[in-house]
């Protein structure tokens, strides 16, 4: 299992039947891939879409948010911008799952931009993560360069604030608690020791720290 599937696979488990989930682009698309059984979920799309489904026959004007082809479930809607930023805006998302570049020990976000690199940019993460009533970051822990994503202060650009919930990558799971960071779960076979060193950003232990819940070929490790 790489990283990417593993954390796809602790965020899903987030999810709660009949929630609506808006998906952002990379990695979070992979979570439904993942779902646990029993779990339905409605995938909604700021590009005017709610009921995203596989795609099944490639249409030319059915794309997501992120430009990419998409499907409709049956009894899927579409509508325009400005009725999709009201459902999101009018807290009508259960849970916004979004990558990063950078969180903060005070759930700010930075996921929008790199000065002087090209980058897809704002998009509607700005509204996502201020009008969903969970902001789930699923992202590596680390940047390609080794260095640390969870930082005392963002130093790129926020996109919002106060913001994050959760944050889960391929080595943990933190929760903001009251202002504070605090470590709530360690992927399996990862210490402690190694998610201190690889997070640059101050937080706690929780007391009840767990193994993530991960389902391996129908088991749980």
């Amino acid at each position: 299992m790489n990283a990417k599937e593993l954390i796809a696979r602790r965020v899903a488990l987030e999810l709660e039947d009949g929630n609506v989930v808006n998906l952002g682009i990379g990695l979070p698309t992979q979570v439904v891939n993942y779902l646990p059984e029993g779990i339905d979920i409605t995938l909604q799309s700021e590009n005017g879409f709610l009921g995203l489904g596989p795609v099944t026959e490639t249409c030319p004007n059915l794309v997501d948010a992120g430009g990419k082809p998409c499907g409709l479930r049956a009894g899927a809607a579409m509508f325009d911008s400005a009725f999709s930023f009201a459902l999101i805006r009018g807290g009508h998302v259960d849970a916004s799952i979004l990558g990063g570049l950078q969180v903060d020990q005070q759930g700010n976000l930075a996921n929008w931009m790199v000065p002087g690199k090209m980058v897809p940019g704002m998009g509607g993460a700005m509204d996502l993560v201020t009008g969903a009533r969970h902001v789930i970051i699923a992202m590596e822990h680390c940047a390609k360069d080794g260095s640390a994503k969870i930082l005392p202060r963002c130093t790129l650009p926020l996109t919002a604030k106060n913001c994050v919930d959760m944050i889960v990558t391929e080595l943990a799971v933190f929760v903001l608690s009251q202002g504070e960071l605090v470590l709530k779960e360690h992927a399996p076979g990862v210490t402690l020791q190694t998610i201190q060193q690889k997070t640059a950003a101050a937080f706690r232990v929780a007391p009840d720290l767990s193994v993530m819940p991960i389902p391996v070929d129908g088991a749980q490790v």
